[in-house]
């Protein structure tokens, strides 16, 4: 992450802007994003807590309905949620400077092959606290530019969707925030 961050204060900084200044920006937009991915955690823990526990050795349609349940719990205790609660304004520009970076820089090549090599996603419409449909496939993420991001607990992950950036929760399959047209 600091590799990341020194990047972005050398290479991201527009011209109006100095590089210190950039960077503060997107140092302080990175260290919200991971207190907002905080506090997503802490209310899905707290969900989760409610449900029973699902045993390793269940049938596919027990693990389907624990999603299902799971999916249903999360979004009625983010029943006001809206895109951008986590990817704010300020967040989503410093992951469109990453992205750009690892977009143009050594790599380049390597990750838009993986991308389009990859299943391309493309649904209809976005929501947030929407369940990822079944039957779509989910397209990875290309590892350079995963590991350029800010790294996630366990129970989210990155994923491309047409050209947003799609945080999802793996366990309840659910849309988390998006940021839109953030993949060249």
């Amino acid at each position: 992450m600091l590799q990341v961050l020194s990047a972005i204060l050398f290479y991201a900084a527009p011209l109006d802007a100095g590089p210190q200044a950039r960077g503060n920006r997107d140092v302080q937009a990175f260290n919200n994003f991971q207190k907002r991915i905080a506090e997503y955690v802490k209310l899905r823990s707290s969900v989760r807590a409610g449900l029973s526990k699902l045993k390793p050795a269940r049938s596919p349609g027990t693990i389907a309905a624990h999603e299902l349940d799971l999916a249903g719990r999360i979004r009625q205790a983010r029943c006001t949620a809206r895109r951008g609660d986590i990817f704010t304004p300020e967040i989503s520009a410093g992951f469109r400077h990453l992205i750009e970076m690892v977009m143009r820089g050594q790599e380049a090549t390597r990750v838009q092959q993986s991308l389009r090599a990859g299943a391309p996603v493309h649904l209809k419409a976005l929501r947030i606290n929407q369940v990822y449909p079944a039957g779509v496939p989910l397209q990875s993420m290309p590892p350079t530019l995963l590991l350029t991001l800010p790294k996630l607990p366990k129970e989210m992950e990155y994923r491309v969707v047409g050209h947003a950036l799609v945080l999802l929760d793996t366990e309840a399959n659910l849309i988390v925030d998006f940021i839109p047209d953030a993949i060249p």
